[in-house]
C-alpha cells in the first residue's frame, strides 16, 4: 500500500511514519510530501535514510503538480499544523483528481462537538465537509489527549524533563473523565486502521484508557509518593479567559490562537466532558477498543512508572529552543509539519 503524509517530521506524523515502516503485514510505502524549502533539513534527510521517499509538494502550488505527485497514491495523510488546515484543500482536490483511495484529514485529537466549542474543530470540520462535498473517500481519526502532555510535574521537579502540563491547574471539581492515548501507539493504531475496509467513510476514536484529573493527580501521588498542590479552577473563570481572547478575533498563526485553543480543549474535556468514548459513539464514531480488542496499548500507569524511572521522553523537542511558558502553550494546541 502506497501512503503519502504532509507533515512528517512533526509530532504526530513521524510516529505514523515510525508505525508504517515497521510494519510487515501489510507492508507500506511511504512518501514524504514536503515544502520544497524543506527538502534538505536534517529531520527530512533522516526520513530518507530510513527509507521515505521524500517528494516536493507546494500546497500553494498549481493543483495539477499535486494531482500528479498523488498518482497512484492509495492513502493520503495529513498530519500538519491545526491552524493551518485549510491550506488542506488544494490537496484534497488533487487528491479527489488523482484517484485516492482514502484521505485522512488532519484531525489526530480530541473528541468535541461538531462546531461551537473547539476553533480548532470548527476549522477541521469545514475541511471534513469538503472532503465529503466532492465526494473523496475518507477516515477521520481523533485520539483523545496524549498521556505526554497531561502529567502534572512534581514538586521535586524530578520528572520535569519529561512532563509537559497543558493546563494550569484542575478544570472545575476535577472528576470528569476523558480519553487518553499514548503518543507512540497512535502510529500503529493508524497503521491498522488505513488497512480496514470497516473504517471507510467513518470517524474513528483511538483511545487506551479514560481517567480523570483528580485520577491522574492520585496515580502519580501513589507512583512518586509526593504530594501534589491541586489548583481548582472553576468553569467560569476558563469561560472568561476563553471570551476575554475570543473578543480579540487572533489569527490562526498566533500565540493568542493557540492560547485560546488551550483554554478550549480544557473546558470541552474537563468541564463539558465532550472526550469520552460515549460522547464520540453519540457522534457516530467507532472506537479501536470495539475494532482492535487484540491491540496491545500502552497503560497510563506503566508510562508514568516509565516517567519516574527516568526513561520518559518530552514531546516536542522541536520546540525546545522557545521560551518554556511558549513552549508548553504551543505544544498544547499544535504538531508542526515538514
Amino acid at each position: 500500500m502506497k501512503v503519502a503524509i504532509i507533515g512528517a517530521t512533526g509530532q504526530t506524523g513521524s510516529v505514523i511514519v515510525q508505525a508504517l515502516l515497521e510494519s510487515t503485514a501489510p507492508t507500506f510505502e511511504v512518501i514524504a510530501l514536503t515544502r520544497p524549502s524543506s527538502l534538505q533539513k536534517p529531520t527530512v534527510l533522516e526520513l530518507q535514510r530510513k527509507g521515505v521517499k521524500i517528494v516536493s509538494a507546494d500546497l500553494g502550488g498549481p493543483q495539477s503538480a499535486l494531482t500528479e505527485t498523488l498518482v497512484g497514491v492509495d492513502v493520503v495523510i495529513s498530519a500538519i499544523y491545526g491552524g493551518s488546515v485549510m491550506d488542506e484543500i488544494p490537496l484534497i482536490n488533487a487528491s479527489k483528481t488523482a484517484g485516492v483511495k482514502r484521505y485522512l484529514p488532519c484531525f489526530f485529537a480530541t473528541v468535541a462537538a461538531p462546531k461551537g466549542a473547539l476553533c480548532l474543530r470548527d476549522m477541521k470540520e469545514d475541511v471534513l465537509n469538503h472532503i465529503k462535498n466532492i465526494y473523496l473517500p475518507f477516515t477521520v481519526v481523533d485520539v483523545g489527549w496524549w498521556y505526554q502532555v497531561n502529567l502534572p510535574k512534581l514538586p521535586s521537579g524530578r520528572i520535569d524533563y519529561a512532563a509537559m502540563e497543558t493546563a494550569d491547574g484542575i478544570a472545575g471539581d476535577g472528576n470528569v473523565p476523558f480519553a487518553l492515548t499514548d503518543v507512540r501507539d497512535i502510529g500503529s493504531y493508524v497503521a491498522r486502521i488505513i488497512t480496514d475496509s470497516r473504517t471507510l467513510n467513518q470517524m474513528v476514536l483511538a483511545y487506551n484508557e479514560v481517567l480523570s484529573q483528580n485520577q491522574i493527580y492520585d496515580l502519580l501521588e501513589r507512583l512518586s509518593g509526593e504530594k501534589l498542590e491541586r489548583k481548582y479552577v472553576p468553569a467560569e473563570a476558563i469561560e472568561a479567559s476563553i471570551a476575554e481572547i475570543e473578543a480579540t478575533s487572533p489569527s490562526p498563526d498566533s500565540m493568542e490562537f493557540v492560547t485560546l485553543a488551550q483554554y478550549q480543549y480544557w473546558y470541552s474535556c474537563c468541564v463539558r466532558g465532550d472526550n469520552t468514548p460515549e460522547y464520540a459513539a453519540y457522534l457516530g464514531y467507532l472506537t479501536t477498543m470495539e475494532l482492535y480488542p487484540d491491540f496491545e496499548w500502552r497503560g497510563f500507569k506503566s508510562y508514568v512508572q516509565e516517567v519516574l524511572d527516568g526513561n520518559g521522553k518530552r514531546v516536542y523537542e522541536h520546540l525546545k529552543d522557545l521560551p518554556a511558558a511558549s513552549t508548553d502553550k504551543k505544544a498544547s494546541a499544535m504538531d508542526t509539519a515538514v
